[in-house]
């Protein structure tokens, strides 16, 4: 009976003096793909050693669309904690009560935040910056393409992949079409741009590529895409050559990815110490370098190399776009998409 007590007792003193080790888990939804594996690297593991005490669970998605899908339908009870995505998503987010506001409150970084990363109506505010570019098969296009019109070439029918609307390639593509030919304002009206993205349909030979466009021009199965430079450049460096990235002369689109509390996320207080090194300087630094999105902080200090791949080299060709306003038209221009351009694919 006496051994009994005593190793009871001695359970009982290890038991408190060597408490079980407890993690928050803040749960992530963000990009697939590449994204995933580079953030996960660059920015998730370093927290995490940093603090062992947190655990990043990261729930990847293809886009912007589907995050804010999942986000709905957990609305009444919500399982995620942060999420990565499109601004014109996040203002949708934002709108439908979603999101808490990320300010100085939330983190210290808020302040050394570019002016083009805070956004009227966001709860987020933004993480990376991004634009538009043309993807080609080096052994299929012997010469770079100089211009988004090299989408309606004839030589290329059936060899030509992208993303139709909704989704934010289509659209930005089509306002850069839009502009091209004249067009004033894409809020009142994108006509010209979906009379362009008509004669480039007969050249499309999926408005879905899977899982990406990148592949799909590395392996030849199309010639010519239109994709996101910050994919584009990793796609290149792992192509031997076989993939290229072109920015035509008349211009590009900047798109900007915001980080987003999600109000009543069941790991609040980690979730807003994960948020406040996503946007430090050191996570900054390290994504850049990892995968060519631009910073958000002002403070990040990126190699000329790197930073030259990224869309700080293409800021003089930007063509002025308020994404935020453009949402509340997002789903006219795809109606439009539907009837007029997507019936003359191939």
């Amino acid at each position: 009976m006496k051994t009994t007590n005593f190793l009871t007792g001695i359970l009982f003193l290890t038991a408190t003096a060597y408490p079980a080790f407890s993690q928050d888990t803040v749960t992530l939804v963000a990009y697939s793909g590449l994204f995933q594996e580079r953030y996960t690297k660059a920015v998730i593991q370093p927290f995490m050693a940093a603090n062992p005490d947190i655990k990043i669970e990261y729930y990847p998605f293809p886009g912007s669309a589907q995050m804010l899908g999942a986000l709905r339908a957990q609305k009444a009870s919500p399982q995620s904690d942060v999420t990565i995505m499109d601004v014109s998503v996040a203002k949708t987010g934002t709108d439908e009560g979603l999101f808490d506001k990320i300010d100085e409150s939330v983190s210290k970084n808020v302040v050394d935040l570019y002016p083009s990363a805070r956004f009227e109506g966001v709860a987020g505010v933004g993480v990376t910056f991004d634009n538009l570019v043309l993807v080609y098969n080096s052994q299929a296009v012997k010469t770079a393409p100089t211009s988004w019109n090299a989408l309606k070439d004839s030589a290329l029918k059936g060899k030509i992949a992208m993303l139709g609307a909704p989704d934010l390639v289509g659209i930005s593509t089509t306002i850069i079409l839009d502009h091209m030919n004249g067009g004033k304002n894409y809020l009142q009206g994108v006509d010209k741009g979906i009379a362009a993205m008509a004669e480039v349909a007969p050249n499309i030979q999926t408005w879905e590529p899977k899982p990406e466009v990148y592949p799909n021009v590395v392996n030849g199965l199309v010639s010519l895409g239109v994709g996101w430079n910050a994919r584009a450049q990793v796609n290149a460096d792992m192509s031997e050559g076989r993939l290229k990235v072109a920015l035509p002369a008349e211009g590009t689109v900047l798109q900007t990815n915001a980080i987003n509390l999600i109000k009543g996320g069941p790991s609040q207080a980690a979730a807003r110490k994960f948020v406040d090194y996503a946007l430090s300087r050191a996570a900054q630094e390290a994504f850049t370098a990892a995968m060519y999105y631009a910073p958000t902080n002002s403070k990040a200090n990126v190699a000329p190399e790197v930073i030259d791949r990224t869309v700080v080299k293409s800021m003089n060709s930007v063509i002025p776009l308020d994404w935020i306003a453009l949402s509340k038209v997002r789903d006219q221009i795809t109606q439009e998409w539907r009837r007029k351009v997507i019936p003359l694919s191939r």
